[in-house]
């Protein structure tokens, strides 16, 4: 395939979920310190032709402390006027992204993150979940860090990093990192003129993130740079999503990506779906254990789901989401998932025929315990 655009072309033709970040630099303008209008509908329209064609697309945006500093008249100083800047800022951008997308009839949702919340395993859920509907109800999401809460302790410190989180936890097939260039240089353009554009790169390598540099100084706003969206990269190609880093600036004008339109495109290292199974499978200490009949037992190493008339006992005290180990009548370990039901729940129903489930339980539940999309077999 040619490296003229069409890389980039296809990895969003073929992308049925994409996370796309934008930087202040794109967002605020940097005389005015208002958010640059022209710009911001510019993207909202892709972002709209993008949902006309079938994918869901959720925003990660910057812009927040730079809008909150003007409407206050500082920068701020330190954490706390940064935490100031971001409390007033937030309502504002918002704002500007619900305008932005009303002509398209979009309706927007907020979204305030921070590290915990993509890195603590039930937290991660929940918000999984949210984002989820929100995208199957055709919602675009807009998410940010909480900068009014969070501490150094608990900040990502940029949105590359959390876009590449937030595309880990929803499964994403692609990650856009909007940036003030058109990709990856073997050296920063802006001070060596000789620098070679990169349009493709098959492996992050040591090579490839020596090329990297920092954040763009002279925007005057903003915290990331090319470092930090190759981190963002990595974090995203382990779990099975490709990163396109683009110019945000040409995009209010309608181009596109395409022939003759410069970005890199870094591909995943895995699939979603491997990624995903493999972090339940090795990354995930069980918090209980499921034995199983004979023909759940096979039915699982079939890829099917495992549901409670299969299921012979259930020990542990697990809550719902949490990761159990899932046993043969012999004993031996034959998948790892995340369960459906809590202990207490689980226990009236083991064994319990689909028809019986709701009088067992006093709700509808349904009859899967643990779905097949979220168990990892241990052994074919």
């Amino acid at each position: 395939m040619a490296d003229d655009g069409s890389r980039s072309a296809a990895a969003i033709a073929g992308a049925r979920r994409i996370v796309l970040k934008v930087g202040s630099s794109l967002l605020v303008d940097s005389g005015t310190g208002a958010v640059d209008r022209t710009r911001l509908e510019g993207l909202t329209g892709h972002v709209a032709d993008w949902m006309r064609e079938g994918r869901q697309v959720l925003v990660v945006s910057s812009g927040a402390v730079a809008l909150g500093a003007r409407r206050l008249g500082t920068r701020g100083v330190g954490l706390e006027g940064k935490q100031a800047s971001a409390a007033v800022g937030q309502s504002l951008l918002m704002a500007a992204w619900a305008s932005a997308f009303a002509p398209h009839d979009r309706i927007t949702a907020q979204i305030l993150l921070t590290r915990d919340d993509t890195e603590t395993r039930r937290r991660w859920l929940n918000a999984r979940a949210t984002v989820s509907a929100l995208l199957d109800l055709g919602v675009v999401p807009v998410i940010n860090e909480n900068d009014t809460v969070a501490t150094d302790e608990i900040r990502y410190g940029d949105n590359d990093r959390l876009a590449a989180r937030v595309a880990q936890m929803i499964g994403a097939d692609l990650l856009i990192l909007l940036s003030d260039v058109d990709g990856l240089y073997s050296a920063d353009p802006r001070t060596h003129p000789g620098a070679v554009h990169i349009p493709h790169v098959g492996a992050l390598t040591p090579a490839i993130e020596a090329m990297a540099t920092g954040p763009n100084a002279g925007a005057g706003m903003g915290t990331g740079g090319m470092t930090t969206k190759l981190m963002a990269a990595r974090i995203a190609a382990d779990a099975g999503c490709a990163t396109l880093i683009a110019a945000g600036r040409s995009m209010e004008t309608g181009v596109t990506f395409g022939t003759g339109t410069r970005s890199t495109l870094i591909e995943p290292a895995t699939t979603v779906q491997a990624a995903y199974k493999q972090w339940i499978g090795g990354s995930l200490a069980p918090r209980g254990e499921l034995v199983v009949d004979a023909g759940c037992a096979d039915a699982l190493l079939e890829g099917k789901s495992l549901l409670a008339v299969g299921l012979v006992s259930a020990t542990g005290a697990f809550g719902k989401g949490d990761p159990v180990a899932i046993l043969d009548p012999g004993g031996a370990e034959i998948a790892r998932g995340l369960v459906r039901y809590d202990a207490g729940d689980l226990s009236k129903i083991t064994g319990v025929r689909s028809a019986d489930l709701a009088a067992a339980l006093g709700y509808e539940g349904g009859p899967v315990v643990v779905h097949a999309d979220d168990l990892a077999l241990r052994r074919a």
